[in-house]
C-alpha cells in the first residue's frame, strides 16, 4: 500500500510539472481547434538541441566512467531491446484483426527509445534530487538499434514466407544504415564522440546545458499536439493497440528496472541509473524509429504504429511510466 500512496504523490508531482504541463497544452490547443502549429524546422532544432546536449554530456561522462561497470546495462539492454520485439511478436500479433507486418513495426517502435521521454526523465530524476550516471543515457543505441533491426528483420521474414518466396530479400547493411543514420540516433551518437574525444565543456555549460529545459517544453508541446492527432487515427484502425500502448510501456519499464538492479548488485549500477535503464526500457520511439520502420517494413500502416506510440505509448512513458518507476527506486532503495 506504501509504494502505490508513492506512486501516486509521484504523479501528482509529475502531472504538475512544466514538462508535463507542456504536453497536456500540446493535446488541449488541438482538442480545441487551435491553429497554432509549431513550425517543422523549430521543432527538429529543439530536438537537435536536447539530443546534443544529451550526447555531449555522456561523451564526457564516459572519459571518467569503468567501461567494464558500462558493459554489462548495455548487454542487458540489448536484451531489452530485442525481447520488446519478441514479446511483441508473441502477444500483439497474435490479437484478432491485427496484421502481423503492423503489429511488427509497432514492437519495434516500442522497443526503441524515445529522445523525448529519455529527456524527461532526467528532468524528473534531477528534480527528485536522484543522481544517476550521465553516461546511463548513451545506453540509448544498445536498446534502439537491436529492436529495430529484429523488428525489420522478422516482419521481412513473415512477408517472404506469406507471399510464397521462401526467402527473404533482407538488407541487413541497408536497415543498420537507415538505423544508424536516422535522425535522433545520429545525432545522439555524434554529441557522444564530441563529448569524449573534444574539449567540448564550454559550449556545453554555456549554450546546451542552460537552454535545455527550454527547449525540452516546446519539444512536449509539439508532442502534445501530435499525440491529439495520431490518438483519433489509432481508434480508427484497433482498441487493442490502444491496450498494448498502455500497457507495454510498463512490462519493458519492469524488466528494465530487473536487469537494472541486476546490474547494481554486480557492477555497482546507482539507484538512480536503474530508475534511467527503467524509464529508457519504458519509453518508445517517437522521432527517428518511425522513418526507419516505415523505410524497413512499407506495407505496415503508419496509423498502427505511429498512433500507438506517438498517440498514446509517448505520453504513458512520460505522465505514468516516469514517475512511477522514480517511486518504485525510492521505495526499493529507501531514497
Amino acid at each position: 500500500m506504501e509504494i502505490l500512496i508513492e506512486v501516486f504523490e509521484r504523479f501528482i508531482r509529475q502531472i504538475t510539472s512544466a514538462t508535463l504541463g507542456f504536453l497536456f497544452a500540446g493535446f488541449v490547443l488541438s482538442a480545441v481547434g487551435s491553429k497554432f502549429r509549431v513550425p517543422e524546422p523549430i521543432y527538429l532544432f529543439c530536438v537537435f538541441m536536447l539530443l546534443m546536449r544529451i550526447g555531449l554530456g555522456a561523451g564526457m561522462a564516459i572519459r571518467e566512467a569503468d567501461l567494464l561497470a558500462m558493459a554489462l546495462p548495455a548487454f542487458f539492454c540489448m536484451i531489452i531491446g530485442a525481447g520488446a520485439v519478441l514479446l511483441g511478436s508473441q502477444t500483439l500479433a497474435r490479437l484478432p484483426g491485427i496484421k502481423k507486418d503492423d503489429a511488427m513495426g509497432t514492437a519495434g517502435l516500442f522497443g526503441a527509445v524515445s529522445g523525448s521521454t529519455l529527456a524527461a526523465g532526467m528532468v524528473a530524476l534531477e528534480g527528485a534530487k536522484i543522481f544517476f550516471e550521465p553516461w546511463v543515457v548513451a545506453l540509448y543505441p544498445f536498446m534502439d538499434i537491436p529492436a529495430l533491426v529484429l523488428a525489420i528483420v522478422m516482419a521481412n521474414m513473415y512477408l517472404s514466407k506469406k507471399s510464397g518466396n521462401g526467402k527473404a530479400d533482407i538488407s541487413m547493411k541497408a536497415i543498420m544504415k537507415d538505423t544508424v543514420t536516422g535522425f535522433a540516433l545520429s545525432i545522439l551518437i555524434i554529441g557522444v564522440i564530441l563529448g569524449l574525444f573534444m574539449r567540448v565543456e564550454r559550449v556545453y555549460d554555456g549554450f546546451f546545458d542552460p537552454l535545455f529545459r527550454g527547449f525540452l517544453s516546446v519539444l512536449m508541446l509539439t508532442l502534445g499536439m501530435e499525440a491529439y492527432h495520431r490518438l483519433k487515427e489509432l481508434f480508427k484502425v484497433a482498441y487493442w493497440y490502444a491496450a498494448y500502448a498502455f500497457i507495454a510501456p510498463f512490462v519493458h519499464g519492469f524488466a528494465g528496472f530487473g536487469l537494472g538492479y541486476v546490474a547494481h548488485h554486480l557492477v555497482g549500477l546507482s539507484p538512480g541509473g536503474v530508475v534511467m535503464v527503467a524509464i529508457i526500457a519504458s519509453s518508445n520511439s517517437d522521432i527517428s524509429g518511425p522513418p526507419t520502420i516505415r523505410a524497413g517494413i512499407p506495407s505496415a500502416n503508419p496509423s498502427c504504429y505511429i498512433g500507438t506510440s506517438t498517440g498514446l505509448g509517448t505520453v504513458v512513458a512520460i505522465a505514468l511510466c516516469i514517475p512511477a518507476f522514480i517511486a518504485v527506486g525510492i521505495h526499493v532503495f529507501e531514497l
